[in-house]
């Protein structure tokens, strides 16, 4: 029997909410599944994705196939280093060492990710200002130029 490690969707209509299940190949989406392992809610901000790390280390191993989608999500867990860290025969101390340099290092671009895109807000909003304050002074120019134009004709007709 083939496994595959896919996304099962629940919740109701434009609010899905996912759970990441161990199932036959041959079983539709929503179907049967062999076990649940975790849930994945795409609607958070950012996405909520809770997985049995246990659970998902132990279906492939036994060769179960991730779907697209799940092997992103079980990457972005740092579930599929973990598991290459063990194929390759580290010890738990290295592989644990491992798995908080990865940790800090996803933090840190996290962190860098979040002040770019503070700063593009903030240039988005100084453009605005820019704008603004460039159409008050056209406005302010026209209105200016009509006085003119028309204390212009008044003086003509006297």
């Amino acid at each position: 029997m083939a496994v595959k490690l896919r996304l099962c969707r629940m919740g109701k209509k434009r609010q899905p909410i996912y759970k990441l299940v161990a199932a036959d190949a041959r079983s539709p989406r929503d179907g049967k599944y062999i076990e649940a392992i975790g849930s994945y809610n795409p609607k958070t901000e950012p996405a909520t994705i809770e997985i049995k790390e246990d659970r998902a280390l132990y279906w492939l191993g036994c060769g179960a196939q991730p779907t697209t989608t799940v092997k992103t999500l079980l990457s972005k867990e740092g579930i599929l280093l973990k598991k290459e860290l063990i194929k390759e025969g580290l010890s738990e101390d290295v592989i644990s060492a491992k798995m908080e340099e990865w940790g800090n290092n996803k933090e840190a671009k996290l962190e860098k990710n979040k002040a770019k895109k503070e700063k593009a807000k903030a240039e988005q909003k100084r453009i605005e200002e820019e704008k603004k304050a460039k159409e008050a002074e056209a406005a302010e120019a026209k209105d200016t130029a009509s006085e003119e134009v028309s204390a212009e004709e008044n003086t003509d007709t006297e």
